[in-house]
């Protein structure tokens, strides 16, 4: 994409042991759509990414691909060094995801889908019961267990699909929206939950989200999409320098480098 709006890529930081994704150049085209034009980043071990953009700017294509759902026409997906398209069953084990709309099966109680999922990991019985019933605790949602999902509200099935992507330890955690419809007790407790396991236990984190104070909040560096490409990469302090937009927060440098800060008329014209 041509423009000033672009910002180049800085690496991750030298003492990141490893890296949980490697993107490299990864093109995907839809029809007469290009979804995603030679998109290049790193998500390493023991960090929080950001993956950021407007909607329609390919995060959703993106994270299918490194999950190996989507094919990538050109470039490549490494997770853990292992390219997903080459062995998708073994990446998959490694990997937690959880979509922007959970797809849960509604005819099963939160307690059946979760010991289905934790089945379908070969979670033996007594460290599938410790896990889940640690999480159905902290997230509130023990003594909910036994209804059926049909029965839940949004934010309890976010639970339950956050507790799905976590109960087998992943290496890789891959969350679009995960905060959707959570209280602010849960988001506060899956914050704080994100924030150990990647230091604490060294998970790489790729987050996917519209809310920029939350992404400010948490991420080590994010990865702004614009129209599938990344227009930058980096700590948001390093975004803020080379913008030359020092002391402004997530919301300015993003509106900037999207080319969507001058809103004023819009406003204006709604206001009316």
């Amino acid at each position: 994409m041509e423009g000033s709006n672009r910002l180049p890529e800085s690496a991750p930081p030298a003492t990141v042991a490893g890296l949980a994704v490697d993107v490299r150049g990864v093109s995907k085209r839809y029809a007469a759509v290009l979804a995603l034009a030679h998109v290049s980043f790193t998500v390493p071990s023991g960090q929080i990414v950001g993956l950021l953009g407007p909607n329609g700017a390919g995060k959703s294509t993106m994270m299918k691909s490194i999950l190996g759902l989507v094919r990538p026409d050109s470039g490549q997906v490494l997770v853990f060094g292992q390219d997903v398209q080459t062995d998708a069953v073994a990446t998959k084990r490694l990997v937690g995801y959880v979509p922007e709309s959970p797809s849960l099966y509604e005819f099963l109680t939160g307690a059946e889908y979760l010991d289905f999922v934790a089945d379908m990991y070969g979670l033996s019985r007594a460290e599938r019961s410790e896990r889940i019933g640690h999480f159905l605790g902290g997230l509130e949602l023990a003594g909910h267990e036994n209804s059926l999902i049909s029965t839940y509200s949004q934010g309890m099935r976010q639970k339950v699909a956050l507790i799905a992507a976590l109960v087998h330890r992943p290496r890789l955690l891959v969350l679009d929206e995960p905060l959707n419809g959570l209280d602010p007790r849960a988001a506060r407790v899956t914050k704080d939950l994100l924030r150990n396991l990647a230091d604490a236990e060294g998970v790489g984190i790729l987050f996917s989200t519209h809310v920029l104070e939350i992404a400010q909040a948490i991420c080590d560096r994010v990865v702004i999409l614009n129209h599938g490409e990344v227009v930058a990469s980096g700590t948001i302090a390093a975004l803020r320098e080379r913008a030359g937009l020092a002391g402004s927060g997530l919301e300015e440098l993003f509106l900037s480098l999207t080319g969507t800060g001058d809103l004023h008329d819009v406003v204006a014209a709604l206001a009316h």
